[in-house]
């Protein structure tokens, strides 16, 4: 059983990771077709980060729905690395041993329940989770808007230039700044990991 990570937030190293899919297809299970990793330590984003194209099957059916621009991308989705291709690279510096974040974890913890079925991964933690509770007021709770309303999109400009929202390492950057945000309010010196992890 894995014990409580009581590590006061602003102290810890967390991977914040994007998944961009193929979307729900009847018969067909989701696949990621995109990864995106960044860090948050220290209570800031360092600015390391990763990501990469993910292999899917030149034939493999998208949900006609699915954000990002996938359609383009079949010839290279077609000859990149599998995410058990990538693992070895992956798992020691970013993955194991590590509190994980993402905005709306449910995909990205599932992709990796699926990848790696022998890990104990975690604690996740789950910014949309985070903005529901503290910022109830917004519009809306996707990422690609809150990073407007909370004043992020510049940061998040000039640390991904170039890129846009569904590409996976600007949307985990986005989500980086927004963990890093709310570490920085005032009275979330002593909120631990745990405690951001068991936020309901």
């Amino acid at each position: 059983m894995r014990h409580a990570d009581e590590r006061v937030g602003r102290q810890a190293t967390f991977t914040v990771l994007d998944f961009e899919t193929t979307g729900s297809v009847r018969g067909w299970t989701v696949e990621p077709w995109q990864i995106g990793l960044a860090e948050v330590a220290g209570g800031r984003p360092t600015g390391a980060g990763f990501d990469s194209w993910l292999r899917v099957a030149a034939d493999r059916p998208f949900n006609p729905h699915a954000p990002g621009r996938h359609a383009r991308l079949r010839r290279e989705l077609a000859d990149a690395p599998s995410l058990a291709d990538l693992w070895p690279a992956l798992a020691d510096r970013w993955l194991l041993n590590r509190p994980l974040v993402a905005h709306n974890l449910g995909t990205e913890r599932g992709v990796l329940r699926r990848a790696a079925p022998l890990h104990r991964l975690g604690p996740w933690i789950d910014t949309l989770r985070l903005v529901r509770r503290f910022y109830p007021r917004l519009a809306s709770a996707a990422l690609d808007d809150v990073v407007v309303e909370l004043g992020l999109l510049g940061p998040l400009q000039a640390a991904c230039p170039g890129r846009a929202p569904h590409d996976a390492r600007y949307d985990a950057t986005a989500c980086a700044l927004l963990l890093a945000h709310f570490l920085a309010l005032p009275g979330w010196e002593q909120v631990t990991v745990q405690g951001l992890a068991d936020l309901k």
